[in-house]
Protein backbone atom coordinates (compact mmCIF):
# COMPACT_ATOMS: atom_id res chain seq x y z
CA UNK A 1 0.00 0.00 0.00
CA UNK A 2 1.24 3.46 -0.99
CA UNK A 3 -0.96 6.60 0.52
CA UNK A 4 0.85 8.93 -1.58
CA UNK A 5 -1.50 11.12 -3.95
CA UNK A 6 -0.86 10.88 -7.97
CA UNK A 7 0.52 13.61 -9.80
CA UNK A 8 -1.34 14.79 -13.19
CA UNK A 9 -0.70 17.31 -15.16
CA UNK A 10 -1.49 19.05 -18.80
CA UNK A 11 -0.93 22.47 -20.14
CA UNK A 12 -4.29 23.70 -19.04
CA UNK A 13 -7.79 22.41 -17.94
CA UNK A 14 -7.90 19.44 -20.41
CA UNK A 15 -6.13 17.40 -18.28
CA UNK A 16 -9.43 17.58 -15.72
CA UNK A 17 -11.01 15.11 -18.55
CA UNK A 18 -8.55 12.35 -17.09
CA UNK A 19 -8.88 13.25 -13.33
CA UNK A 20 -12.96 12.50 -13.59
CA UNK A 21 -12.07 9.24 -14.91
CA UNK A 22 -9.57 8.38 -12.37
CA UNK A 23 -11.83 9.71 -9.73
CA UNK A 24 -14.77 7.71 -10.99
CA UNK A 25 -12.52 4.44 -11.32
CA UNK A 26 -10.03 5.01 -8.65
CA UNK A 27 -12.42 6.70 -5.70
CA UNK A 28 -9.33 5.79 -2.83
CA UNK A 29 -6.60 7.60 -4.80
CA UNK A 30 -5.48 11.28 -3.64
CA UNK A 31 -4.76 13.56 -6.83
CA UNK A 32 -2.39 16.35 -7.12
CA UNK A 33 -2.93 18.32 -10.43
CA UNK A 34 -1.11 21.11 -12.22
CA UNK A 35 -2.82 22.74 -15.21
CA UNK A 36 -0.27 24.92 -17.02
CA UNK A 37 -3.13 27.51 -17.84
CA UNK A 38 -0.57 30.50 -17.78
CA UNK A 39 1.67 28.91 -20.65
CA UNK A 40 -1.41 27.15 -22.58
CA UNK A 41 -1.58 25.78 -25.46
CA UNK A 42 1.89 23.56 -25.74
CA UNK A 43 0.73 22.25 -28.99
CA UNK A 44 2.03 25.63 -30.90
CA UNK A 45 5.08 25.85 -28.75
CA UNK A 46 8.63 24.56 -30.46
CA UNK A 47 9.58 21.49 -29.20
CA UNK A 48 12.39 22.78 -27.13
CA UNK A 49 9.92 24.79 -25.32
CA UNK A 50 7.90 21.84 -24.20
CA UNK A 51 10.48 19.90 -23.26
CA UNK A 52 11.74 22.89 -20.85
CA UNK A 53 7.45 23.11 -20.11
CA UNK A 54 7.87 19.39 -19.12
CA UNK A 55 10.66 19.88 -16.96
CA UNK A 56 9.14 22.44 -14.55
CA UNK A 57 6.00 20.75 -14.60
CA UNK A 58 7.52 17.01 -13.21
CA UNK A 59 9.75 18.93 -11.07
CA UNK A 60 6.78 20.29 -9.72
CA UNK A 61 4.56 17.44 -8.99
CA UNK A 62 7.77 15.56 -7.49
CA UNK A 63 8.69 18.20 -5.51
CA UNK A 64 4.90 17.02 -4.11
CA UNK A 65 6.35 13.66 -3.11
CA UNK A 66 3.55 12.38 -5.58
CA UNK A 67 4.14 8.12 -5.90
CA UNK A 68 3.20 8.12 -9.94
CA UNK A 69 2.44 10.26 -12.92
CA UNK A 70 0.25 10.52 -15.40
CA UNK A 71 1.28 13.06 -18.39
CA UNK A 72 -2.45 14.13 -19.53
CA UNK A 73 -1.27 15.94 -22.02
CA UNK A 74 -1.14 14.25 -25.89
CA UNK A 75 1.65 17.11 -26.81
CA UNK A 76 4.20 16.71 -23.63
CA UNK A 77 3.42 13.10 -24.25
CA UNK A 78 4.36 12.84 -28.62
CA UNK A 79 7.01 15.74 -28.24
CA UNK A 80 8.82 15.96 -24.71
CA UNK A 81 8.39 12.51 -23.03
CA UNK A 82 10.92 10.48 -25.15
CA UNK A 83 13.74 12.83 -24.03
CA UNK A 84 12.55 13.06 -20.12
CA UNK A 85 10.94 9.63 -19.26
CA UNK A 86 14.08 7.87 -17.87
CA UNK A 87 15.22 10.83 -15.46
CA UNK A 88 11.80 10.55 -13.49
CA UNK A 89 11.87 8.04 -10.35
CA UNK A 90 8.24 7.01 -10.30
CA UNK A 91 6.41 5.31 -12.96
CA UNK A 92 4.90 7.62 -15.73
CA UNK A 93 1.75 7.14 -17.73
CA UNK A 94 1.16 8.79 -20.75
CA UNK A 95 -1.94 8.96 -23.27
CA UNK A 96 -1.19 8.24 -26.40
CA UNK A 97 -0.95 3.86 -26.29
CA UNK A 98 -4.29 4.09 -24.25
CA UNK A 99 -5.88 6.94 -27.18
CA UNK A 100 -4.76 4.20 -29.80
CA UNK A 101 -5.99 0.97 -28.39
CA UNK A 102 -9.21 2.38 -27.51
CA UNK A 103 -9.69 3.40 -31.21
CA UNK A 104 -8.95 0.08 -32.64
CA UNK A 105 -11.63 -1.51 -30.20
CA UNK A 106 -14.11 1.28 -31.52
CA UNK A 107 -13.18 0.81 -35.27
CA UNK A 108 -15.63 -1.37 -37.19
CA UNK A 109 -14.19 0.03 -41.18
CA UNK A 110 -10.33 -0.05 -40.02
CA UNK A 111 -10.50 4.12 -41.22
CA UNK A 112 -9.64 5.89 -38.07
CA UNK A 113 -9.23 9.55 -37.73
CA UNK A 114 -6.78 11.76 -35.31
CA UNK A 115 -7.43 15.43 -34.06
CA UNK A 116 -4.73 16.92 -32.29
CA UNK A 117 -2.62 19.80 -31.58
CA UNK A 118 -0.20 20.86 -34.30
CA UNK A 119 2.83 19.39 -32.46
CA UNK A 120 1.34 16.21 -31.58
CA UNK A 121 0.03 15.92 -35.60
CA UNK A 122 3.54 16.61 -36.35
CA UNK A 123 5.35 14.02 -34.29
CA UNK A 124 3.32 11.00 -36.38
CA UNK A 125 2.74 9.69 -33.05
CA UNK A 126 -1.02 8.56 -33.01
CA UNK A 127 -0.42 6.74 -36.93
CA UNK A 128 3.05 5.06 -35.15
CA UNK A 129 0.86 3.61 -32.50
CA UNK A 130 -2.32 2.44 -33.72
CA UNK A 131 0.03 1.08 -36.91
CA UNK A 132 2.28 -0.61 -34.78
CA UNK A 133 -0.89 -2.29 -33.18
CA UNK A 134 -2.28 -3.03 -36.45
CA UNK A 135 -1.46 -2.79 -39.50
CA UNK A 136 -4.10 -2.70 -41.44
CA UNK A 137 -5.82 0.35 -40.36
CA UNK A 138 -5.83 3.12 -42.63
CA UNK A 139 -5.36 6.56 -40.74
CA UNK A 140 -6.40 10.40 -41.16
CA UNK A 141 -4.62 13.09 -39.29
CA UNK A 142 -5.80 16.78 -38.72
CA UNK A 143 -4.46 19.63 -36.59
CA UNK A 144 -7.01 21.46 -35.15
CA UNK A 145 -4.81 24.40 -33.35
CA UNK A 146 -7.82 26.42 -32.16
CA UNK A 147 -9.46 23.83 -29.78
CA UNK A 148 -7.94 24.58 -27.05
CA UNK A 149 -7.62 28.33 -26.60
CA UNK A 150 -11.95 27.55 -27.36
CA UNK A 151 -11.76 25.12 -23.96
CA UNK A 152 -10.02 27.35 -22.12
CA UNK A 153 -11.86 30.80 -22.85
CA UNK A 154 -14.82 28.43 -21.91
CA UNK A 155 -16.10 28.44 -25.46
CA UNK A 156 -17.36 24.35 -25.31
CA UNK A 157 -20.83 25.33 -27.42
CA UNK A 158 -21.15 28.23 -29.33
CA UNK A 159 -21.38 29.40 -33.22
CA UNK A 160 -17.81 30.02 -33.49
CA UNK A 161 -16.83 26.47 -31.98
CA UNK A 162 -19.18 25.28 -34.52
CA UNK A 163 -17.79 27.54 -37.41
CA UNK A 164 -14.15 26.45 -36.38
CA UNK A 165 -15.10 22.88 -36.11
CA UNK A 166 -16.72 21.98 -39.68
CA UNK A 167 -13.77 23.73 -41.06
CA UNK A 168 -11.33 21.55 -39.53
CA UNK A 169 -13.33 18.38 -40.07
CA UNK A 170 -14.48 19.04 -43.61
CA UNK A 171 -11.50 17.15 -44.80
CA UNK A 172 -12.28 13.34 -42.16
CA UNK A 173 -15.64 13.70 -43.23
CA UNK A 174 -14.91 13.44 -46.83
CA UNK A 175 -12.61 10.41 -45.86
CA UNK A 176 -15.48 8.42 -44.09
CA UNK A 177 -13.84 7.39 -41.28
CA UNK A 178 -15.86 5.36 -38.49
CA UNK A 179 -13.18 6.30 -35.37
CA UNK A 180 -12.34 9.93 -34.25
CA UNK A 181 -9.36 9.54 -32.01
CA UNK A 182 -9.94 12.80 -29.66
CA UNK A 183 -5.98 13.42 -29.15
CA UNK A 184 -5.82 16.13 -27.21
CA UNK A 185 -7.60 16.18 -23.28
CA UNK A 186 -8.81 19.43 -24.03
CA UNK A 187 -11.31 17.77 -26.66
CA UNK A 188 -13.83 15.41 -25.71
CA UNK A 189 -15.05 18.70 -24.12
CA UNK A 190 -15.83 19.89 -27.54
CA UNK A 191 -17.55 16.37 -28.03
CA UNK A 192 -20.92 17.39 -28.38
CA UNK A 193 -19.81 19.93 -31.04
CA UNK A 194 -17.57 17.57 -32.95
CA UNK A 195 -20.42 14.70 -32.51
CA UNK A 196 -23.09 17.09 -34.24
CA UNK A 197 -20.52 17.92 -37.12
CA UNK A 198 -19.16 14.47 -37.61
CA UNK A 199 -22.88 12.25 -37.35
CA UNK A 200 -23.56 9.92 -34.61
CA UNK A 201 -22.03 7.42 -37.30
CA UNK A 202 -18.91 8.47 -36.16
CA UNK A 203 -17.24 7.29 -32.79
CA UNK A 204 -15.40 9.36 -30.44
CA UNK A 205 -12.69 7.95 -28.59
CA UNK A 206 -11.18 9.48 -25.64
CA UNK A 207 -7.67 8.07 -23.91
CA UNK A 208 -9.63 8.84 -20.58
CA UNK A 209 -10.99 5.86 -19.71
CA UNK A 210 -8.48 3.17 -21.15
CA UNK A 211 -5.92 5.43 -19.55
CA UNK A 212 -8.00 4.70 -16.19
CA UNK A 213 -7.54 1.46 -16.75
CA UNK A 214 -4.21 1.37 -17.11
CA UNK A 215 -3.37 3.27 -13.98
CA UNK A 216 -5.41 1.10 -12.09
CA UNK A 217 -3.35 -2.55 -13.31
CA UNK A 218 0.03 -0.43 -12.57
CA UNK A 219 -1.00 0.33 -9.23
CA UNK A 220 -1.75 -3.09 -8.73
CA UNK A 221 1.22 -4.72 -10.27
CA UNK A 222 3.46 -2.43 -8.49
CA UNK A 223 1.74 -2.46 -5.17
CA UNK A 224 0.92 1.31 -4.71
CA UNK A 225 -2.54 1.36 -4.42
CA UNK A 226 -3.64 3.37 -1.65
CA UNK A 227 -5.53 2.20 1.40
CA UNK A 228 -9.28 2.33 1.97
CA UNK A 229 -10.37 5.47 2.90
CA UNK A 230 -11.26 9.32 2.37
CA UNK A 231 -9.18 10.65 -0.87
CA UNK A 232 -7.94 13.83 -0.90
CA UNK A 233 -7.64 16.58 -4.20
CA UNK A 234 -5.51 19.41 -4.49
CA UNK A 235 -5.32 21.58 -7.71
CA UNK A 236 -2.93 24.31 -9.18
CA UNK A 237 -2.61 26.61 -11.60
CA UNK A 238 0.01 28.72 -13.01
CA UNK A 239 -3.35 31.51 -14.12
CA UNK A 240 -6.35 32.39 -12.43
CA UNK A 241 -7.79 30.63 -9.55
CA UNK A 242 -11.57 31.94 -9.97
CA UNK A 243 -11.53 30.70 -13.81
CA UNK A 244 -9.76 27.23 -13.20
CA UNK A 245 -12.13 26.85 -10.03
CA UNK A 246 -14.90 27.71 -12.53
CA UNK A 247 -14.33 25.49 -15.66
CA UNK A 248 -13.05 23.12 -13.61
CA UNK A 249 -16.34 22.54 -11.51
CA UNK A 250 -18.06 22.53 -14.75
CA UNK A 251 -15.51 19.36 -15.87
CA UNK A 252 -15.57 17.64 -12.87
CA UNK A 253 -19.02 18.38 -11.89
CA UNK A 254 -17.74 18.85 -8.01
CA UNK A 255 -16.91 22.20 -6.78
CA UNK A 256 -12.97 22.58 -6.36
CA UNK A 257 -11.89 24.02 -2.86
CA UNK A 258 -8.35 23.27 -2.46
CA UNK A 259 -6.63 25.23 -5.49
CA UNK A 260 -3.68 27.36 -5.50
CA UNK A 261 -1.62 29.34 -8.15
CA UNK A 262 2.37 28.61 -8.92
CA UNK A 263 5.03 30.15 -10.82
CA UNK A 264 6.35 28.03 -12.76
CA UNK A 265 9.09 30.25 -13.24
CA UNK A 266 10.67 29.18 -9.85
CA UNK A 267 10.84 26.15 -11.38
CA UNK A 268 14.27 27.31 -13.40
CA UNK A 269 16.82 24.69 -15.00
CA UNK A 270 18.20 24.07 -11.66
CA UNK A 271 15.19 22.87 -9.76
CA UNK A 272 14.29 20.74 -12.65
CA UNK A 273 17.18 18.17 -12.44
CA UNK A 274 15.16 15.43 -12.28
Amino acid sequence: MDNRPIGVFDSGLGGLTVVKEIMKLLPNESIIYFGDDGRTPYGTKSRETVIKYTRQDLAFLLSMDVKLVVVACNTVSAVALPEVRSSVKVPVLEVIEPGARSALKKTKKGRIGVIATPATTSSGVYPKAIKSMNPNVQIFSQACPLFVNLVEEGWWDNRITRMIAEEYLKDLKQAKIDTLVLGCTHYPLLADVIRDVMGDEVALVSSAEELSITLKELLYKEKLESADGEAAYRFYTSDSVEKFRKLGKMILGKEITDIERVDMENYDQITCKL
